[in-house]
């Protein structure tokens, strides 16, 4: 008889060592046993396959100005309108989230793998170090995150070279609070203060020691980094930092047809749903994750 999968976050912690794909694919069927976790998973793979597709099932090209069809509404031909240009929306809304998930879905990665090392690092070195770089946070994060990024984005300009690093670097440092915060629960317990005791350098006892214990937290708060990063990359583009034309983004296409809402609702509403969907989309499964790996995400960091 085979045995049933663990449904205990220690017990699947456990296999998830032993066994990473086991392990994930135990997380995942937890996750859509949830309605709210379903729900989530289903929007965010709809999103990701429809940027993968979308060039292939477009009904139109996305950069085709016609003066003669400017701003018609949903019709047999274009089931969406058109914009203030005659451009399909349907078909810029569909290729409209491929520069946000490429954008995001590297630079999440990298601010949760920056950030979370230098919170375990620090989490586990303490005393004054420790205290000093979270003040430093602090006052960082006390500054409105627009104008920190458009400095930048303004000085190197808005390529996805400045970009991904930009919000990577960012939305890095939320996580280093995370990140020593989980390191805090971990580093007084007995195994950590054995492997001091053998002698272990702090590296292998990042790696080997606390890793293994504070990866749920990173993972949660990667997913959580992940839609305010989509809400922080369409802002920008909003407000002219981000995509430049004709290239399609939804935060691009809010701003071009926010003038023509009156009148031409449609040029606001598909980008508004089709971002909003998928920031719900990832809430949610950050949610169903947080649940399934027993996280309590309403849980603050210490300072």
């Amino acid at each position: 008889m085979r045995d049933a999968a663990p449904t205990s976050p220690v017990a699947r912690a456990v296999v998830l060592r032993k066994n990473p794909f086991a392990g994930f694919l135990g997380v995942l069927r937890d996750i859509i046993r949830r309605p709210s976790g379903a729900v989530g998973v289903a929007l965010v793979t709809t999103h990701v396959v429809l940027a993968l597709i979308s060039p292939m099932i477009a009904p139109f090209d996305y950069r085709a100005i016609n003066s003669f069809s400017m701003l018609n509404g949903p019709g047999p031909e274009h089931w969406l309108g058109t914009d203030h240009l005659g451009r399909d929306t349907l078909s810029r809304t569909l290729l409209g989230g491929r520069e946000a998930l490429l954008v995001t879905g590297i630079a999440t990665p990298l601010a949760v793998l920056w950030g979370g090392f230098v919170g375990i690092f620090f989490g586990l070195v303490g005393g004054r170090l420790d205290e000093v770089l979270m003040r430093l946070v602090d006052a960082f994060l006390s500054l409105p995150w627009i104008l920190k990024m458009l400095v930048l984005i303004v000085t190197f300009g808005t390529g996805l070279g400045v970009l991904i690093p930009t919000l990577a670097f960012f939305y890095g440092i939320p996580v280093i609070r995370i990140a020593r915060a989980a390191t805090h629960d971990v580093v007084a317990r007995d195994f950590v203060q054995a492997a001091r005791a053998r002698g272990h350098g702090r590296m292998t006892i990042i790696v080997r020691e606390l890793l293994p214990n504070v990866r749920d937290a990173l993972l949660v708060e990667g997913a959580m980094r992940w839609s305010w990063m989509l809400l922080a990359f369409s802002s920008l583009s909003f407000l002219g930092f981000g995509v430049s034309p004709p290239t399609p983004d939804w935060g691009l296409m809010i701003a071009d047809a926010r003038g023509f809402m009156s009148f031409a609702p449609w040029g606001v509403l598909a980008p508004v749903i089709a971002l909003s969907s998928l920031i719900i989309g990832i809430n949610l499964t950050a949610d169903a994750l947080a649940k399934a790996l027993g996280i309590d995400r309403a849980q603050k960091a210490p300072v």
